[in-house]
């Protein structure tokens, strides 16, 4: 809404901003990152070390780690969650959005890191707690040509089938890795710095939109 006057022959704009929508930009928005991979000079935990520092000045990315969650087993389960399950579970269910950094084994997803999913998703009745309608995103980083582009692709089902809301609106495949970070692990590559900003900045523009039935 503007609001005009005159001052001395010349029209004075003055912008009224509406409260809900400065509300909306100065929510600071909280995201969990998560590697799927334990190796310590990991791509792919260095891509997502890249991606704290790289988050719009609206939004905060947290490290969460898969380290010392333990094999799914039915009868563990039946004692109880195991601590660092639930603390991740706590983690996710209070975020505002989740990326996923992937890394990509065999042509598809590791199993350490499906392992994590699917503890997480137990038990069942917890799902919508922890996934329901939660913005998640994919990225990753590989040695190869093809920068997990079959590891993000066998993400889907798992992410649709948890009732998660992906971003479909930008994509990050980092291929030739080794090529992409120096020997401490600093992405140096600035084509792919760059794509990583736009693909950061989308998807925490996509985490601000309210799912349709939600802006009812």
């Amino acid at each position: 809404m503007k609001r005009g006057c005159r001052v001395r022959g010349r029209c004075t704009i003055i912008r009224i901003l509406c409260p809900a929508s400065q509300s909306k930009r100065s929510v600071m928005l909280k995201l969990i990152g998560i590697s799927g991979s334990l190796r310590r000079g990991s791509f792919n935990t260095a891509l997502l070390r890249a991606a704290t520092g790289m988050m719009p000045d609206d939004a905060e990315l947290e490290v969460q780690s898969i380290r010392g969650i333990p094999l799914y087993d039915g009868d563990v389960e039946t004692q109880g969650i195991p601590a660092a399950v639930s603390v991740l579970k706590d983690a996710i269910a209070g975020a505002d959005g989740v990326l996923l950094i992937t890394p990509e084994y065999n042509n598809s997803i590791p199993g350490v890191f499906k392992n994590t999913i699917d503890w997480l998703s137990r038990p069942s009745a917890d799902i919508k707690r922890v996934f329901g309608a939660k913005p998640f995103a994919l990225i990753g980083a590989s040695p190869g040509n093809f920068g997990t582009i079959l590891s993000q692709a066998a993400w889907l089902p798992v992410l649709r089938t948890l009732g998660t809301r992906p971003w479909f609106g930008g994509r990050l495949l980092v291929s030739r890795a080794g090529q992409a970070f120096d020997e401490t692990g600093t992405l140096k590559d600035e084509a792919v710095r760059e794509q990583l900003r736009q693909f950061l900045a989308g998807y925490v523009a996509f985490v601000r939109e309210r799912p349709p039935h939600e802006s009812k």
